[in-house]
């Protein structure tokens, strides 16, 4: 069994079975975990508020809208609890059986989500239902990410890490694609009143079979290499959770920071802007969703080449490319995008994926070599469950408030600039706090 001070001088060859195995497993996974969380957000702009908030869609539809919006950010709300716990056990017990048991979790939710009778069923009940459920996703995510990414990270050669760690990044855009599709298939395939009707449950009840399919390639995967020689040394006294607010909360919120920006740009592109090209620009739903899957090809595309830069040049240098972008293109795009047609939309949307997948690919490794092993899991997993929270928790409900008082779609971009910057400075403070090769060379509990 190979021991921490010698995993780092293993050769780095050609990518290794098991390696191709773990990058599979992690971008499968997370690809699954975030169809469940990208079904919901895209239903929430188009179809839950007039379902489950009954005469409140009836009085005041913007009210009604800003609402449905406002329960995604429940779920986000409790994420740092999943990452709490799920942190804990992974730290403890090991990566793989956390991811599995997220995995299930985050797909029983959603599978229950189909199933919810509406107001017109049940009353009030039906958005307290909605809210449980919702709040088990939020839970679930909260645990997944920091998993996956370490499974990934942990399990790469030294001189690949960033582009490792980008697999489980690109699950994100895959499940974006996934569902857009999904949504898409189902809405051309029957009227808008079947789809009112019982035709939007069927997206949430379709995770049922993408859970089997992510339990199988998890299970089948070896425990990260890391946590297993962390394992054969750690002292039986140490506390991950304890540790880790006592000597680290410092870079638990550095880490929230970096991903703030990312995470509201990255919510707009998968719920604000599929209803606002709908409701606000009159484009046709179809052509909305078309567009917004054919733009989450590049955020996928840009992902990996930002993991690749990570490699190359450093990953905090390629966050700063990201953010520097990022700040620059808010406030133009939405000029792009209410310029008319839906050529103009996609354009806009594609070109977000460009700084969206500079500042996503490189995350996991910049997390990883932030944090000793004995924390790591609860380290990365409690500071993007929090900037989660301050990033894409209400960005949605923010962008709808800010055309529902003002009328002015910039002033959203303006939003997303200021977030830009905050996140540019804390990627920047981190790379002159974090230490070179820490990711394989600390051995030992703070």
């Amino acid at each position: 069994m190979a021991t921490i001070e010698n995993l780092s001088s293993v050769p780095a060859s050609a990518v290794t079975q098991e390696e191709r195995k773990v990058l599979a497993a992690t971008l499968v996974g997370t690809g699954i975990e975030w169809y469940d969380y990208f079904v919901y957000a895209q239903a929430a702009g188009l179809v839950l508020g007039p379902l489950f908030l009954g005469p409140i869609a009836q009085d005041n539809p913007a009210l009604a809208q800003i609402l449905s919006f406002a329960t995604i950010g429940v779920a986000f709300l409790f994420r740092p609890l999943g990452a709490l716990v799920c942190g804990h056990l992974g730290d403890r017990f090991g990566r793989k059986a956390t991811l599995v048991m997220t995995l299930v979790l985050m797909g029983a939710a959603t599978a229950l989500i189909g199933l919810l009778p509406t107001y017109a069923q049940i009353g009030a009940w039906a958005p307290v239902f909605l809210i449980v459920l919702r709040i088990l996703q939020g839970f679930s995510a909260g645990g997944e990410w920091g998993g996956a990414a370490l499974m990934a990270v942990e399990h790469a050669p030294v001189h690949r890490r960033s582009l490792f760690g980008a697999f489980p990044q690109v699950g994100t855009p895959v499940g974006m694609i996934v569902a857009t599709a999904t949504l898409l298939i189902v809405t051309t395939s029957m009227s808008r009143e079947q789809f009112m009707a019982w035709g939007w449950r069927l997206p949430f009840l379709f995770s049922i079979v993408l859970i089997v399919v992510g339990f199988v390639i998890r299970r089948s995967v070896e425990e990260s290499p890391v946590f297993e020689a962390l394992r054969q040394r750690r002292r039986e006294a140490s506390a991950p959770l304890s540790i880790l607010f006592r000597h680290h909360a410092g870079k638990v919120l550095l880490a929230a920071l970096i991903f703030v920006a990312n995470n509201a740009a990255g919510y707009l592109l998968i719920a604000f802007l599929i209803s606002y090209g709908q409701r606000v620009l009159g484009l046709p739903a179809n052509s909305v969703l078309i567009a917004c899957t054919l733009a989450s090809f590049g955020w996928l595309a840009f992902t990996l080449l930002g993991g690749y830069l990570g490699d190359r040049i450093g990953n905090v240098r390629t966050f700063q490319l990201g953010y520097v972008a990022m700040a620059l293109y808010a406030i133009p795009m939405w000029f792009l995008l209410d310029g008319g047609g839906i050529l103009l939309f996609f354009l806009a949307a594609f070109l977000l994926t460009i700084p969206l997948g500079l500042s996503y690919g490189p995350q996991a490794a910049l997390y990883a070599d932030m944090f000793p092993a004995h924390v790591r899991y609860s380290g990365v997993s409690m500071g993007y469950a929090l900037g989660s929270i301050l990033g894409g928790a209400f960005a949605a409900t923010i962008a709808q408030w800010l055309i529902a008082t003002y009328g002015q779609s910039w002033l959203i971009g303006g939003y997303v600039a200021i977030l830009s910057v905050i996140s540019l400075t804390a990627a920047t403070l981190a790379g002159r706090s974090a230490g070179s090769g820490a990711l394989l060379g600390d051995t030992a509990p703070a």
